[in-house]
């Protein structure tokens, strides 16, 4: 595949933004790579393109299909696996968060659940610890149910709501 300037700054930006996320640079790369491209690619062309080691390629491939962010599509007459992502922002939004909810979210809820149940038993934790403790984990869930009240909104709602902004807070009667 052949990249354009603006292609190449799109796809080294999205690297260097992956590390800031935590994520590899090379499977940030990949991804933009197909999110870009508008036919499937296979591990070679990807390898070939971005000028990585195919091993690397192996590796990025199998993160991002844990990550649910690309999918293995077979060519006709072709026996490799070529890979592709959605092209929907939104679809690679709500597809990531549910990643983060999973990974990350939920087992901080389930560990914060915990805490609180050892905490009631627990005459050495001092109480305003305790308190902090319930607290994060009251946050927690309430950006989880938030979650998931927002996931099932229709796109064209969620751009709505979002473009109206600072409008709400002044609706609500906020400063």
């Amino acid at each position: 595949m052949k990249l354009t300037p603006v292609m190449e700054k799109y796809i080294l930006h999205w690297g260097e933004m992956g590390t800031r996320w935590g994520v590899n640079r090379t499977v940030a790369q990949i991804h933009a790579l197909l999110f870009l491209s508008s036919d499937p690619l296979n591990a070679e062309e990807i390898t070939e393109t971005l000028g990585v080691a195919r091993s690397n390629v192996s590796t990025s491939i199998k993160e991002l299909q844990a990550w649910k962010l690309i999918k293995v599509v077979h060519m006709l007459g072709d026996r490799r696996d070529h890979f592709e992502t959605m092209k929907d922002p939104w679809e690679l939004f709500y597809t990531i968060m549910e990643g983060r909810k999973q990974r990350e979210l939920d087992p901080t809820m389930s560990m914060l659940r915990e805490c609180v149940l050892e905490v009631d038993e627990d005459d050495q934790t001092p109480q305003a610890v305790k308190e902090r403790i319930r607290d994060v984990l009251e946050f927690m869930e309430t950006l989880d149910t938030w979650y998931g009240q927002i996931r099932v909104l229709p796109k064209a709602t969620m751009e709505k709501l979002i473009r109206l902004g600072a409008k709400v807070q002044s609706f609500l009667g906020g400063k």
